[in-house]
């Protein structure tokens, strides 16, 4: 198969992912994808980080390998990937503009490859999904990501081929940065086997996961309620 193959099955699948003509899954979807809907799931995941880590040296630790991820993923994907690569959005694409679903005329700035949505938020489920090792905690962070980028082909901002190279790559630098934060974690804190049932292998109360969860499902239920009033229903 050449490139061109693939990518004309990558337009194709779009077109099949992108929309549904449905006004009210239209706008929860919209409230899904912003950043901004998100902030108290982040401020969950630092309450869980400040709760079950008594010096601040291991938080700080923490903190600024979440930020590393972060900065690894937008700085590689904004600042060199995309300029370099420089592949339109489906919306502006000739071929495509006038057969992508935009909801409301949404649209995203800069080039198409590779989704900084999708490289974010598996950098955040997969970091996080190391470091507590809760499969609870764990499928919802997935399931979190997995949507996010989602949503991102639903709007028509991207192709699948960018949501999926944005998944994995965001994938890998978390494994990266979690081994390296590891190796300075080791040095600074003793190796203590957690076989509490109110814990998690490393040493994370399941009560503050259980904070986390809830934050995670109020924050799907304001997407549901402020979709239906963007929606007029």
């Amino acid at each position: 198969m050449s490139l061109n193959d693939l990518l004309e099955f990558d337009k194709a699948l779009l077109l099949t992912l992108n929309g549904s003509e449905n006004m009210f899954l239209d706008h929860v979807v919209l409230v899904f994808t912003s950043g901004v809907t998100w902030i108290p799931l982040y401020i969950s995941l630092l309450y869980l980080v400040i709760k079950n880590n008594e010096k601040w040296s291991q938080i700080l630790l923490i903190i600024s390998a979440v930020g590393l991820c972060m900065l690894a993923s937008n700085g590689l994907n904004g600042g060199f990937i995309k300029p370099t690569i420089a592949r339109l959005r489906p919306s502006v694409e000739p071929s495509l503009a006038h057969l992508v679903s935009l909801v409301d005329g949404y649209t995203a700035e800069g080039y198409s490859f590779f989704s900084a949505h999708a490289c974010n938020s598996f950098c955040v489920a997969v970091f996080f999904s190391l470091l507590v090792r809760s499969k609870l905690l764990t499928s919802l962070l997935f399931l979190w990501a997995s949507l996010t980028a989602w949503t991102r082909l639903y709007l028509g901002v991207h192709y699948p081929f960018d949501v999926a190279v944005g998944m994995l790559v965001g994938s890998l630098i978390a494994v990266l940065i979690y081994i390296g934060f590891m190796v300075i974690y080791r040095k600074m804190t003793p190796k203590i086997s957690y076989v509490s049932t109110q814990y998690s292998s490393t040493g994370y109360s399941l009560s503050d996961i259980d904070v986390v969860v809830t934050v995670f499902i109020l924050t799907c239920l304001y997407c549901v309620f402020r979709g239906t009033l963007m929606a007029g229903i």
